[in-house]
């Protein structure tokens, strides 16, 4: 899985603290990031159409719905596709004692246990929202933390 999920989760999880569009920029700075990775990261989520890109003064990314109705797994297969962690080479059928293609008319052992922790990472990652994660940063740091986040981000920026 790659970094930029991480941001993006964070990312989702802010938003839901904002009561107007973030921009990328004021993101990145929250999160003392890259703010040309963390676009890529905001460009996949509005693709995937789980954010949406507010142009103008006051422009910015807001969710496109609540947070209860998206998951990390959205979030991941946004960032990084939907392709299972695990692709079979069929590297039984290679070398000195390979078995011949005929003979693999099912998957091998190998590949059948890591498509099952491929489907059990994945509806793990599925049960778990964005609200789920903002109820636990609240819980983890105390009920203050949004109203924190929510006046950093109306504060105007240092670029401002």
């Amino acid at each position: 899985m790659s970094g930029g999920v991480e941001w993006a989760l964070h990312c989702c999880v802010v938003l839901t603290a904002a009561e107007s569009p973030v921009p990328a920029a004021r993101l990145a700075e929250l999160h003392d990031v890259s703010g040309s990775y963390l676009a890529k990261q905001l460009q996949s989520l509005s693709r995937a159409g789980l954010v949406r890109s507010v142009q103008g003064h006051s422009g910015g990314y807001a969710l496109t719905r609540a947070p209860e109705l998206i998951t990390v797994l959205d979030v991941v297969e946004a960032v990084d596709g939907a392709r299972p962690a695990f692709v079979c080479t069929e590297i039984r059928q290679r070398g000195p004692l390979a078995t011949l293609p005929e003979a693999c008319t099912t998957p091998c052992a190998i590949s059948r246990a890591m498509t099952v922790a491929d489907s059990a990472w994945r509806a793990a990652l599925r049960a778990v929202t964005i609200a789920d994660l903002a109820r636990d940063v609240t819980a983890d740091y105390g009920p203050d933390t949004f109203a924190g986040i929510r006046g950093w981000l109306a504060a105007p920026s240092g670029d401002d």
